[in-house]
Order: C-alpha cells, then structure tokens, then sequence
C-alpha cells in the first residue's frame, strides 16, 4: 500500500457511513502529537508549527501502512502536546502541553475505534513545560512531570471512567518555591536543543525532573531522573495517599567523567532486575542493577508504621554498565538523545539520537553473569532530522520514527531476530511531530470494570516497561473465583499492551 501526504487541506469533512478505512481486527490507533507554538518551548523545532495538534491514524500491521483518521487539538487550546499516555485498561487518552510560560494543561479524551476524540476534561499541570506523564500501580492516580521547574504532581482519577476526579492533590518542588534561574530563549536564554559548553551551564543551572517511572515490583518507588543535576532521584510514593512523601536516596546517572550527562528517561526490566538510564548530554545509556529486596523492605517497613528515615542514603541502584549510543568518532556536542525503549520481547533496547539522526539498537544479554549488560547492534539512519520519539506497534514489529524537524514519520520493519531495522516505503507528512503513541483499543466487556484486592488478587509482580500499572487494584477483596480468573485473564491483555509504552 502507497503512503498518502496528508495536509491539513487534503482533509474532507463525509460523514463516516459512507468511509470505509478498511479496518482488521488487529488494527491499533497511533495518535501523533505536534508542535504548534515554537516561542513558548525550552528547545528550538526547525520544522512546521501545526494549527491543530493531534493527528488519528489507523496502523495496520498486515504491511506497516497508515490511514489517516482524525485532525483535532484546536492550537489556540491544546499548545504543544508532547507527551500522551493510553490508559491500560479503558479507552483514554492522557496528553501534556509544554510551554514554559505558564503552567502546563493535562487533557485527557475518550477514544473511538475510527479515531474520534472526546474530551473528557482537563487539568492544570501544576508547573511549566509538562513532560511526562504516569499512572500508578492502582489507576487512581496520574503523576505529572514538569521539565522547567522541576515541580512533580499528583492528581486523581476516577478508576471507572479515567477521568480526574479532583485538581492536585500532592505537589513535590526541588526548588522549594524559589524561581528558575535560567531564561526562556526569546528572553536571551539558550536554546536547549543545543550541546554546547554555554548552553549546557544554563541547562544546568536548575533542576530539570524529566520523567516519573514507578519500580515494576510494589509501584511504591518513583525515580525520577533530573537533567539539570545528572542525577537519578528515588522517592517513596505513598499509594495509598497518592502522594511523593519522601525523597531516600539519590546517585549520579553516569560514570562522573566530568562531562555532564543529563538523565532524561529510564525504563525497568524488571526479568533482570535491571534499569536503562539514557542520559540526553553525554549520549550514553546507564545501566543499573535493581535492589529489588530492599524495595519491598522499604514498602514492609512502611507498612508497619516504621520510619523510613532509616533507608536515608541506601540506594536500591548499582551503576553497572556505560555505554555510548553513537558512534565513538561523532562529536557528542553534535548530538542529543531524545527516547529511551525496551523491546517487548526484552531483548533489545532502542535510543533516539537527535543530531545524528539515528535509533541506536543495544542487544541485552540473556545469559551468563552480565545478564541484563548491552552490547551494540548498530544505528540506523531514521530518514529525517531530529528523531525526538519513536515507538512499537501493538505486535513489536514495526517501528513508527517521528522526525520533529522534517515535519515526518518514517515506518520500519523490526527484525525480532537480530534487532536490526529495514525502512518500508512508508513515510507520513505531519508538522513537527514529537510523540507516537500507540493506542491498542480495549474491548468493552464486563472484564475490564472489575477491581480486585492488591493483597489477594492473583497479580504478581507484573511486568511493565514504564512502572506504571497493568491492573486495577481496590481495597475489597475477591468475592469468587470467577472474578478472579476473568482479573487475571485482563491482566495478561493489558500486560501485553502495556509494553513498548510510553
């Protein structure tokens, strides 16, 4: 199938009953998010500001095709969307706005099964340039991370419909109230898509939370990796109360070379006890082993009403592993990381560059004493300029690039075998896309309304790429055995979609 260009002034108003978009039962929902307001952002697109901001497409796995469903997200209200989160078990998405001016905006929409979105509400961010998004382990709360101040909030949803049910509820500010040092960039400040020595001094002149991921094990422990101070922080997150309450422990996201690093994502696999750190300055990938033994101590001890001033200084982290995502000849200030993946098969871990226009593919090993260790694959040209983010179909076997400075996405085939990708003539006009999110429907059945007891329920451990959840918890417990089986079998299915996500 031929890849159409779409423009916003291709796109005709019919009514849907008399469009078929050819849709199979394995088709999935990619929703792209798109710059529309280059002023208001720490960093400095080079492509196109889009008028509306979010664009529907239908993937279909068959050949790594795209039909184009839906326009929506009005610019003059949604500005600069740039992270989305698909919630794991109903059909809703979640999307962030990024402007340093004024504090950030959460929407989040119900989405159809031909691309409609309705908006269920929305939220203020709490802080400037919102970047990341996260739900917890028992669904009733989503985490909001802001990039500019640093600020991490807690707001509540409705574990029924995914709705917020309320404004913040908790707010954590590492400044402590104080402003940013640093100036915007149309106030004479830098321009942080750059790499150099003066932009990196006001890059980190402040501190810069990045991303909010939950360990995979209790969801009782936030890391939090903060750009602007190449450090990787661990709180204790009450999830009972949905509330940061304690911050234990933090460690340095590199080899301390004296070259700043810049922490900007990290993801667990947890089979290994393993995290990926990908540090944005330095182009290089940490990897660290997880005390997974002393996380679980840490929640017992909580639970029983211990302090956990006790734990002050104990890292659940080992830096074990460095490795540069670039080749060693291409000058690091030439380049800046953007997204940090694991494969679903947990076999393979995929890294961004923005500079040299590349997605750096890393082989995990699988046996001896390294396991969990990186060994490089190759990069791979992702035929545009500024690959901010990419992502994985439901099945793991394409992958969707999205290049924010050439205003397109590019489609390639993923070898599951040998990690390597193959670019398949599917290419997308979009203007400055930033974020590919992959939208695998649920279907509407009873199974996914219920809720089951954390303590009793047959949920073990479950395995998740971004720490955030794959079930829904609740303080009652099971009634009967039915209810438990048809939990479980829910389990497995957002499990399953829940890899590759962010």
């Amino acid at each position: 199938m031929t890849p159409l260009n779409h423009s916003t002034s291709s796109i005709i108003s019919v009514p849907n009953s008399i469009i078929s978009y050819g849709n199979e039962p394995n088709d999935e929902l990619m929703v792209i998010s798109c710059y529309s307001n280059f002023d208001k952002l720490a960093h400095g697109p080079r492509g196109t500001e889009a008028s509306h901001c979010l664009y529907v497409y239908r993937f279909h796995p068959s050949d790594g095709s795209m039909v184009l469903l839906n326009i929506a997200g009005d610019s003059k209200e949604v500005i600069n969307p740039a992270f989305s989160r698909f919630h794991p078990r109903l059909n809703v998405l979640y999307t962030c706005t990024e402007d340093i001016e004024e504090n950030g905006k959460i929407f989040a929409y119900e989405i159809g099964v031909d691309g409609e979105l309705h908006k269920l509400g929305s939220v203020d961010a709490g802080g400037t340039s919102t970047c990341y998004l996260t739900i917890d382990r028992d669904q009733k709360n989503l985490l909001a991370v802001n990039y500019w101040d640093s600020t991490i909030v807690t707001i509540p949803l409705s574990t029924e419909t995914g709705e917020f049910v309320g404004e913040i509820t908790s707010k954590y500010d590492p400044k402590q109230g104080k402003g940013v040092v640093a100036a915007g960039k149309k106030n004479g400040g830098v321009n942080h898509s750059n790499n150099d020595e003066t932009t990196i001094k006001q890059r980190q002149a402040d501190p810069h939370s990045h991303a909010l991921v939950l360990d995979p094990y209790v969801g009782c422990m936030a890391y939090v990796p903060c750009l602007g101070k190449d450090l990787v922080r661990e709180f204790f997150y009450d999830k009972n109360e949905g509330k940061i309450l304690n911050e234990l422990n933090f460690l340095p996201s590199g080899l301390c070379t004296g070259h700043p690093d810049g922490p900007r994502y990290l993801e667990f696999l947890p089979k290994y006890n393993t995290m990926y750190v990908v540090n944005e300055l330095s182009s290089t990938i940490a990897v660290f082993s997880v005390d997974r033994d002393l996380i679980k101590k840490i929640q017992k001890a909580y639970n029983n009403g211990e302090s956990l001033e006790q734990f002050k200084g104990q890292s659940t982290l080992k830096l074990v592993q460095s490795i540069n995502t670039i080749p060693i000849a291409f000058p690091k200030k030439l380049n800046t990381c953007g997204r940090l993946c694991l494969h679903k098969s947990g076999r393979f871990v995929l890294v961004s560059n923005r500079g040299h226009q590349s997605i750096a593919i890393m082989r995990i090993k699988e046996h001896g004493k390294n396991k969990g260790h990186l060994t490089t694959v190759g990069y791979y040209h992702t035929r545009g300029e500024t690959p901010r983010h990419f992502k994985f179909d439901h099945s793991g076997q394409y992958l969707l690039v999205a290049n924010q400075d050439t205003d397109n996405l590019a489609v390639f085939h993923f070898n599951q075998s040998s990690g390597e990708i193959k670019f398949t003539g599917n290419e997308y006009r979009v203007p400055s896309p930033n974020f590919v999110c992959c939208c695998k429907l649920h279907e509407d059945d009873e199974m996914t309304k219920i809720s089951f007891s954390s303590a009793d329920s047959a949920i073990s451990e479950p395995l998740s790429e971004d720490g955030s959840v794959v079930t829904s918890n609740s303080k009652k417990k099971l009634e009967d055995d039915l209810a438990k089986a048809m939990a479980e079998v829910e389990r497995i299915r957002a499990n399953l979609a829940s890899l590759g996500n962010d």
